[in-house]
């Protein structure tokens, strides 16, 4: 895996027009983990792809009018098979966290880099998932201010807000997979 201007070589590109620039000489020195489904529960489909670009139809399904409207982005999503899609350049700023909070400062948007994991709260992510999670935080960490210890959830930076990456995510597997790498 190799980056170049901040977009990873290789993988699935599906530019969203919800981003923007960093604030001046912010570099990106968190990584937050999420995940999504999309209608809740069911994996595979263009929907997340849609919801990144803004084009969701809020016809095709119910639950899809609620959201519709929503601006928000990632910069990375991890499909179950463990395809990689990259939505936002990582030297930009993706709108994934929303309100929060980390380390005492506000506004992760500013100063993180978000990956979803296609998934729910009460579902296991798949070896696949681990696997292509691993190699790109490794990535990251060489070419980023991110340490181990500045990987978080969005439920730890939005706590009572997010519940994701969820009780069925294994902290455990994914630090050890990034000590071992390191």
């Amino acid at each position: 895996m190799k980056l170049e201007q901040g977009w990873i070589v290789g993988v699935k590109r599906v530019p969203s027009p919800h981003f923007d620039e960093r604030p001046e000489g912010e570099i990106p020195s968190l990584l937050v983990i999420h995940n999504i489904s999309l209608p809740p529960g069911e994996f595979g489909g263009p929907y997340i792809d849609q919801l990144f670009t803004g084009t969701l139809n809020p016809q095709e399904h119910p639950y899809f009018a609620d959201i519709q409207h929503l601006r928000v982005s990632a910069h990375c999503l991890i499909r179950r098979d463990g395809q990689i899609v990259q939505y936002v350049p990582f030297d930009k700023r993706a709108w994934h966290a929303g309100v929060s909070l980390f380390d005492g400062r506000e506004r992760c948007n500013d100063f993180s880099i978000g990956i979803e994991l296609e998934g729910t709260d009460t579902t296991d992510f798949t070896p696949p998932q681990y696997q292509s999670l691993q190699q790109l935080t490794q990535q990251l960490i060489q070419h980023y201010a991110i340490t181990p210890e500045r990987i978080t959830g969005h439920s730890d930076i939005a706590p009572g807000r997010k519940t994701d990456p969820g009780p069925h995510f294994d902290w455990q597997r994914y630090k050890r997979q990034i000590k071992t790498n390191n």
